[in-house]
């Protein structure tokens, strides 16, 4: 995609931003995860992201601490946490009180130079603070403006307040996560905010290579209801087409047998998966039950399909055999699918987090060790690399810098600060 998709030169941030979207600038109001993960997806690959926070409070997630983590910042550093920090790296954050209507012309002035504005609110809550499409698409035709929420903006839930959890509960998700003997379970991270945050960051660049097109902005909206209902795949398209409802299989997969989990002798999960007739021969070999494959029970997946509890039964007793390191010794080379259950620890020294750069440091003096540990992006360009050029910004830290960008003399910004609208 080429510069020219993007709206007029502006000031750049005191760290010039890198990658493929450098010259794209974002307006985000969102909070908490969904949105906030999609703009700094964005903001990875070289957008310039302001985050726009409410005085004084800011996004919930700076006061989303876990037990003890107030000890891990320093004294006067409030509000931060890990949590806002790991959604919201690379962003410049201004405080505007949107109540104000000095705060709303600002928005309107920034809304001139912006490419894209992302919000959250409940739909409609941005129409009656002022901020929706149809005020700030008059200011700038070519806006690109995306809004997430929990129902989406029509039908009777559209003004339902929604929540990862929630959207996981009536989208099916949590109907089919958990054991079989067990009740339903909530995903250990919140994969429906999330998953709508990737749906909405590459509708924001479908949006911008249209407008390149046609030279014309849109709104698109998404929702965690929708999100989860699309992410339901073959479990959905089994009860669509056949009427067959999903079930809880705790780690194994309704449809491939065997895909699961085992308990080695060590106490230590192993992950394996035998996706079609070929890698099960393969698999009994190596484990040395080659008579598995002669078991007209077992000849096929539909079979082994069948027969899941006693597949299960056999594999339970195999890899109790032996340790987790004597079996992923044994499998090394096979080319089976296989690997060990980590912990978020030994996940994070894994030798490939490390050689694919999922783990950085970046010095942050409100940290009380002087650094501050970030994920790594997750796609990796050959020419123009997404980075983590820039710490989270603490709240409001950005203020003047871009009220300067837009245009304000520093009377000006005085003024606001004394009408309380920053």
């Amino acid at each position: 995609m080429s510069e020219r998709v993007f709206s007029r030169p502006y000031s750049a941030p005191v760290e010039p931003p890198h990658g493929p979207l450098k010259g794209l600038r974002i307006l985000d109001f969102s909070r908490i995860l969904a949105a906030p993960f999609c703009s700094q997806i964005l903001a990875d690959y070289g957008a310039d992201v302001i985050k726009v926070e409410q005085p004084g409070q800011g996004d919930e997630t700076r006061s989303w601490q876990g037990k003890g983590e107030n000890a891990a910042w320093k004294p006067g550093t409030e509000p931060v946490s890990f949590y806002f920090a790991a959604i919201n790296r690379n962003k410049r954050s201004i405080t505007l009180d949107l109540k104000k209507p000095e705060a709303l012309d600002v928005v309107r002035r920034l809304a001139r130079d912006v490419d894209v504005v992302i919000e959250n609110f409940v739909p409609g809550g941005a129409d009656r603070l002022g901020i929706g499409y149809a005020e700030l698409s008059e200011v700038n035709p070519r806006l690109i403006y995306a809004s997430i929420s929990g129902y989406g903006s029509t039908g009777p839930y559209a003004k339902r307040a929604g929540y990862d959890a929630i959207a996981a509960a009536e989208g099916g998700l949590m109907h089919i996560t958990g054991h079989p003997d067990g009740g339903p379970v909530r995903p250990g991270l919140g994969m429906t905010d999330m998953s709508t945050g990737l749906y909405m960051h590459g509708a924001i660049l479908a949006a911008l290579y249209n407008r390149e097109k046609t030279g014309r902005g849109q709104q698109i909206s998404a929702s965690l209801f929708e999100t989860q209902l699309s992410l339901l795949i073959n479990i959905g398209a089994n009860w669509l087409n056949m009427g067959v409802d999903g079930k809880r299989y705790g780690a194994a997969h309704p449809s491939i047998v065997p895909y699961n989990t085992w308990r080695c002798e060590d106490g230590v999960w192993l992950a394996l998966a035998a996706n079609n007739d070929r890698q099960f021969r393969k698999l009994c070999s190596v484990i040395e039950r080659d008579d598995l494959p002669e078991d007209e029970r077992f000849a096929t997946n539909a079979r082994r399909v069948e027969h899941r509890p006693l597949v299960d039964e056999i594999l339970d007793a195999v890899f109790a055999s032996k340790t987790s390191k004597e079996w992923l010794r044994v499998l090394d080379g096979s080319g089976l699918a296989h690997g060990p259950v980590n912990s978020i620890q030994k996940a994070f020294e894994h030798p490939q987090a490390g050689a694919r750069e999922m783990k950085q440091t970046m010095v942050w003096d409100a940290v009380e060790s002087g650094e501050w540990q970030a994920i790594g992006p997750a796609v990796k360009f050959g020419e123009t690399k997404a980075a983590i050029r820039q710490r989270p910004p603490m709240l409001g830290e950005h203020t003047c810098a871009v009220l300067e960008e837009a245009g304000y003399s520093e009377e000006e910004i005085e003024l606001l600060r004394e009408k309380e609208a920053v």
